[in-house]
């Protein structure tokens, strides 16, 4: 297998999940191949070398005239293709692809394909549970966690749905998806993008070529592509929305998710809350609609849905105060989004306890105050540099917390009748946790105490 036939050999660059995975599925193949690595120890080599002992794998820097020798370079989403010997190779005619590619041209069932900025792995995993409900058989994969290619190894499902990142969309050839979607467009891995959000969007926005159907976000001008007359268009955003759009619609001064003129959920029966989880649940309605998933089924598993594990998860009521799981907010930014996006479903005289703190990796806090001083009523706060983030945070009570049992019951003293108590840190979790994930599920095991 090591071998090179001249006639079909292919390199998969970058080793790792990922270029583990395309290197089972071209042994599967009978494909010839081997796997270069930039590093000297690359994440994945052991198992190589154990599953496919005759595999050559070269670490280290790439040597451009052994890339021409390929027919194809299968390339791992962290390597750029603008590395020189790749660039070298392609301009002597070497195919350039990656792992979506490879199974597009294996699977026979519908894709759905989505990416955008933020919000990617919720919507994916929202579609997935829509899909579910509605009975079919669904692969949820890509850039979510379980790479294309381990799907092959399974009984064809009957739907896939993909996150896709930028990186892979950029050597994605020939997806051709039933449905696609860029959700949202902001300034991202622009170090990748020589600092130019216009290559970033291109990256993004190759997701559309070759879909039948595409949903467009309203509310951000830079998700609508340029599209032939023979491309259906669906779209969504937080709005009154047209005849055939989803949107919001109010009736007595309640908001309901809406298709066209039709009432379908309201909000408030919602287990996800804030502004950017509206526009979630109503992205994932336009694109499971525009599959042809049945409503009765996307309205079930939206009623169901409570957000995924330490996003801006509802993890539970109790005596009148909804305690949320945001743990994987370790920086200022995703704090501010939490606390906005929560902040505004309060009404009357609701307000927000906020729990954070941990390591601030030098993190500017001052942008907490804000949103703190319009729907904060207390700061809980923890960790190596909870008192340098209290100070910056304004004027509402604060008070200091020892673990996070402590810092729950302190908050759940501190709310009233109505009131949300966020764990959204702000900071990395290392001085007191082995990760978010610990910190969180640490959040909720202290709420089920209470």
């Amino acid at each position: 297998m090591g071998l090179i036939a001249s006639d079909n050999f292919k390199i998969v660059i970058g080793l790792g999940q990922t270029g583990l995975a395309c290197a089972r599925f071209l042994a599967t193949k009978g494909t010839s191949f081997s796997v270069v690595d930039s590093r000297e120890n690359p994440p994945g080599a052991d198992e190589l070398k154990h599953e496919f002992p005759d595999v050559d794998l070269r670490c280290g820097p790439f040597d451009s005239e052994y890339l021409k020798r390929a027919t194809e370079l299968i390339l791992s989403p962290g390597v750029t293709q603008k590395e020189p010997a790749i660039q070298a190779a392609v301009s002597q005619g070497v195919q350039l692809s990656g792992d979506i590619d490879l199974f597009c041209r294996e699977v026979k069932a519908p894709i759905i394909a989505i990416t955008g900025s933020n919000a990617k792995s919720t919507v994916t995993t929202l579609v997935g549970e829509m899909a579910k409900a509605a009975g079919l058989d669904v692969g949820v994969c890509g850039n979510i966690g379980t790479p294309v290619l381990e799907m092959l190894g399974q009984p064809e499902k009957g739907l896939y749905v993909l996150e896709l990142s930028s990186f892979q969309l950029e050597t994605t050839h020939e997806l051709r998806a039933e449905v696609a979607t860029v959700l949202n467009v902001t300034p991202d891995h622009l170090d990748r993008y020589d600092n130019q959000i216009q290559g970033y969007y291109q990256a993004k926005h190759r997701i559309f070529r070759g879909a039948k159907h595409v949903v467009i976000n309203r509310d951000d001008a830079l998700t609508a592509p340029l599209l032939s007359k023979n491309v259906v268009t669906h779209s969504y955003g937080l709005d009154k929305p047209d005849i055939k759009a989803f949107g919001l619609l109010e009736e007595q001064g309640e908001h309901w998710l809406s298709l066209g003129f039709e009432k379908l959920l309201p909000v408030s029966e919602l287990k996800i809350r804030g502004s950017h989880n509206i526009a979630n649940a109503l992205a994932s309605m336009a694109i499971g609609h525009a599959a042809g998933l049945p409503m009765e089924a996307m309205v079930k598993a939206l009623k169901a849905f409570s957000g995924l594990k330490h996003r801006c998860q509802w993890v539970s009521d109790k005596n009148g105060i909804s305690y949320f799981n945001d743990s994987k907010g370790t920086n200022v930014g995703a704090t501010v989004a939490a606390l906005v996006g929560l902040g505004e479903t309060l009404s009357g005289s609701q307000k927000l306890v906020l729990i954070a703190g941990g390591v601030g990796k030098g993190a500017d806090f001052s942008d907490l105050a804000s949103p703190l001083q319009r729907f904060g009523r207390g700061l809980v706060y923890l960790g190596e540099d909870g008192e340098r983030l209290a100070a910056a945070c304004g004027n509402l009570e604060k008070v200091a917390a020892i673990s996070m049992t402590d810092a729950v019951e302190k908050a759940a003293d501190l709310a009233e009748l109505g009131d949300i108590v966020l764990l959204s840190p702000a900071c990395a979790s290392f001085d007191m946790f082995s990760g978010f994930p610990a910190r969180g599920d640490a959040f909720v095991d202290a709420v089920a105490v209470l």
